[in-house]
């Protein structure tokens, strides 16, 4: 029996330490960063919605993915905004579980959210009507339904939450009787379970039975489509076509790769010398530049975002001159 135990009731993230200049420089990138990823994302989902020709499968899943990185660069920057411009900020116990449980949610989201992006993908690339391929003859808008769409839209968001409601719950029952300063960013699991004064192995029985079987489910989906595509796009004789085939998944495959290697990086394959710092620019990758970076890749590496957008501007210039 346990006795003496002083209950933590908050946690003090300590963020970047360091000189007030630089503090403030970070502040002001972050702060920029934050509004550009609010205002792409935001204007993905607009024009998705409002252009008719954007009514389709993939964009459906890029304002999903818009969604996605909304919740999660709101749920972590304002609080890094504030630790920075405070040298380090107090969060609540419950705070503290409710940002890692909309993290971890967020992150299921998205990561199952690219493997049927992938599929996706596969489906509209090894299609004989559309290239030369050698797949099996399935029509894309058959097996691309608008049904199976939400479907898969609605299982990725249930599985999200569930993992991370079940992982949170575990977590917040840990004892928490010793320091309470979490060198990090945010409410990341690594660091509470550093912090927790229990036996953290049900954390880790859950994380093993519900996260990492999602994880390579997910990751086995896009390694296997994509080798499906590469062989589908060799097989083409034209270089115009080949070009025209990448093209299609080009942005996707860029989005999946620096995801999945910043997950990897930090959760899957940890480095044992890894340092704190490092693990602090790890993080914001997947949590601050990731969310800003999608919209640019999906925008500027696209002709029909970009055709929605002109089409967009000329309208609301029109309107003004008129």
């Amino acid at each position: 029996m346990q006795t003496n135990l002083t209950v933590v009731t908050k946690f003090l993230l300590l963020g970047f330490q360091g000189r007030q200049l630089l503090r403030n420089l970070l502040f002001l990138l972050f702060l920029v960063v934050f509004v550009a990823t609010l205002c792409g994302n935001l204007l993905i989902i607009i024009l998705v919605s409002t252009t008719k020709n954007l009514h389709t499968t993939m964009y459906f899943f890029i304002s999903q993915l818009s969604i996605s990185d909304i919740l999660l660069s709101t749920n972590i920057v304002p609080n890094l905004l504030h630790i920075l411009l405070n040298n380090g900020g107090t969060v609540s116990f419950i705070g503290c579980m409710t940002q890692f449980y909309f993290f971890v949610c967020t992150e299921g989201f998205e990561c199952l959210l690219l493997a049927v992006m992938s599929y996706d993908r596969y489906v509209a690339i090894c299609n004989p009507l559309r290239y030369v391929a050698i797949c099996n003859p399935l029509r894309y808008s058959s097996v691309m339904t608008n049904r199976f769409c939400v479907t898969s839209i609605i299982i990725s968001w249930l599985m999200g939450n569930v993992i991370s409601f079940t992982v949170t719950i575990t977590s917040s029952k840990l004892n928490f009787c010793g320091s309470n300063i979490i060198d990090h960013l945010f409410c990341d699991l690594v660091p509470l379970l550093e912090l927790s004064c229990s036996d953290t192995l049900s954390v880790h029985l859950q994380i093993f039975l519900l996260g990492a079987p999602s994880l390579m489910v997910a990751t086995s989906i896009i390694v296997v489509s994509y080798i499906y595509i590469v062989i589908s796009v060799l097989k083409i004789l034209s270089s115009a076509g080949r070009q025209k085939a990448f093209s299609t998944c080009s942005s996707h495959l860029i989005v999946v790769s620096i995801f999945y290697w910043t997950i990897f990086s930090v959760y899957v394959f940890p480095k044992r010398e890894k340092t704190w710092i490092s693990s602090k620019i790890l993080s914001l990758l997947y949590t601050v530049f990731t969310p800003f970076i999608n919209p640019i890749i999906y925008s500027l590496r696209n002709k029909d975002i970009k055709k929605a957008v002109q089409q967009t501007f000329h309208k609301h210039t029109s309107r003004n001159k008129h």
